[in-house]
């Protein structure tokens, strides 16, 4: 499924755009799908190899593969694995004007994938460094960027992730399940909706405490979501008109009383006595 969505994104992906992933989607697949102008994120423990193969030293087996690069250090087995240097370091202002930081970012340019064959795609990877994180950013891209722009470009991703978050997680559509097609198209395009309205009401309405506790409250969807849950449906105001009446047949079905009355299954008889069990 993956696969398949990449393959209909990189149809889609207009010449101005860029296509930003996280490290859930291998940089593999973005290969494999031809799209050529993304930033992915990727594991730390990541490994490539140089797209130029090493001169050939004139004794053994002449080389098919690139140098190993190696842009974070590890440990294996209790002994420490240095890093590669770099190819080229740089710095750049960040964090927010109240509080302003020193970013770094070391740059290993023309890679491969450590199992690529000669003449397969190339990128970049970064290893971007910020104060206010303990763990170092290892994003790949496959487009000539410097660190600053790709970890803005790095940034764009996340308020993505928020539409999933509210529909998911604040509404409880990650507990339904559904099994017809129409079901498993419309509820997910609902479940978003829903999710949006909710972050879109509470971002512009005043902040809701949740509690005492809760001094410095901020419009979040999750503290709106908290104080209608105390809410009854009696309690709000008349609702709007419909968007959409579905047109179900219902003339068929019985009402009233024999709607809910449960009917006696026929015990079969053998001369007017109930057999035996």
């Amino acid at each position: 499924m993956q696969k398949r969505l990449l393959q209909q994104t990189q149809a889609l992906l207009a010449f101005d755009e860029v296509l930003v992933t996280d490290r859930g989607v291998p940089l593999a697949h973005l290969h494999a799908a031809g799209i050529t102008r993304s930033g992915s994120r990727g594991p730390t423990n990541v490994t490539a190899r140089r797209a130029v193969l090493p001169p050939y030293t004139g004794t053994g087996r002449r080389p098919t593969q690139g140098i190993l690069v190696r842009p974070l250090p590890r440990m294996y087995t209790g002994h420490p694995i240095a890093a590669t240097p770099p190819d080229r370091r740089e710095t750049w202002q960040g964090g927010t004007p109240e509080k302003p930081c020193l970013l770094s970012a070391q740059c290993w340019d023309n890679v491969v994938l450590p199992d690529a064959v000669p003449g397969a795609p190339t990128c970049t990877t970064v290893g971007m460094q910020d104060p206010r994180c303990a763990e170092p950013l290892l994003l790949h891209t496959s487009l000539a960027l410097r660190g600053a722009p790709l970890q803005a470009l790095s940034r764009d991703r996340w308020p993505v992730e928020g539409l999933p978050l509210w529909a998911k997680q604040r509404r409880g559509a990650v507990r339904q399940f559904v099994c017809a097609p129409a079901s498993c198209q419309r509820l997910p395009a609902l479940a978003l909706l829903a999710g949006s309205i909710l972050a879109y009401t509470a971002a512009t309405q005043p902040a809701l405490a949740t509690g005492f506790w809760d001094r410095t409250p901020c419009p979040t969807a999750g503290r709106l979501r908290r104080v209608l849950a105390h809410v009854h449906g009696e309690d709000l105001q008349e609702l709007p008109e419909p968007l959409r009446k579905k047109q179900s047949p219902t003339a068929h079905l019985p009402t009233g009383v024999q709607g809910h009355r449960r009917q006696k299954k026929a015990t079969p008889m053998l001369y007017d006595k109930p057999l035996a069990a």
